[in-house]
């Protein structure tokens, strides 16, 4: 398979809710030279079944992304907590199933957009211009099971003028947790209001994350405190201050 050719995985969340995110992303990475694949019946990679503990629905969903995915090279995805679910829990979900080989295989072609730039050795190409203060929330599936930790930041400070911020210590969980913030709404939005809290008092307005569904879950939550706050995807501001698209 040529290197430059690389599949994309949009999940759920972003093919429904937030399709500019996939857009941002396929148009960086056709920026940086890649002829890009996109599976039209892809669907889900059975997360959220998962977590809810139904797991023959979980392998019936999961095993379509195998069915889709197999042949394919490098799949690169914008969420950490898909890309975790396909390299982590696969193995586990599809222990001793026939397809079991073939799911712990994609573990390791499945990327994470931050990691993808990393691996192909892509930093220097990315280039921009923008003046401020960038808050930066890592999502807990990307820095507790992808081990993504400081790479993103250096991405940001290829934008000329961007001044990343992280709050001090671990990264803290924004209360989403896919299903997690429907069973405890008021425990959820909690936590979303405290990490928030955390960006605000450093006078940051501006929020760059990873993960699709912190992305959501902050929003709403700022948007119910009337907190004048801008969060967006990695991509998205990539795509708003970059040079190369």
């Amino acid at each position: 398979m040529n290197s430059k050719h690389v599949s994309v995985f949009i999940p759920c969340l972003v093919d429904q809710v937030y399709p500019e995110m996939g857009i941002a992303m396929i148009k960086l990475l056709r920026s940086f030279g890649y002829e890009i694949f996109y599976h039209k019946e892809q669907t889900c990679c059975g997360q959220p079944a998962f977590n809810a503990g139904q797991r023959k629905e979980a392998i019936k969903v999961a095993g379509h992304f195998v069915e889709v995915f197999a042949e394919d090279g490098l799949i690169v995805s914008p969420s950490g907590s898909c890309t975790a679910m396909v390299r982590k829990y696969f193995p586990n979900l599809f222990e001793g199933h026939h397809a079991c080989e073939t799911a712990a295989a994609l573990g390791g072609r499945v990327l994470e957009f931050s990691e993808f730039i990393q691996q192909e050795d892509l930093l220097n190409k990315i280039s921009g211009k923008w003046k401020g203060r960038i808050g930066f929330h890592n999502s807990c599936h990307s820095y507790r099971e992808l081990d993504i930790d400081d790479f993103p930041l250096r991405i940001l400070k290829r934008i000329d003028g961007v001044e990343p911020v992280r709050p001090p210590g671990e990264p803290v969980c924004c209360g989403f947790g896919g299903l997690f913030s429907f069973k405890f709404p008021a425990v959820s939005a909690t936590m979303a209001r405290s990490r928030l809290e955390q960006f605000f008092e450093l006078g940051l307005k501006t929020i760059v994350s990873n993960d699709p569904g912190c992305i959501m879950h902050l929003r709403q939550e700022a948007k119910d405190k009337n907190m004048n706050m801008d969060i967006l995807h990695l991509v998205e501001f990539l795509e708003r201050t970059t040079k190369t698209i």
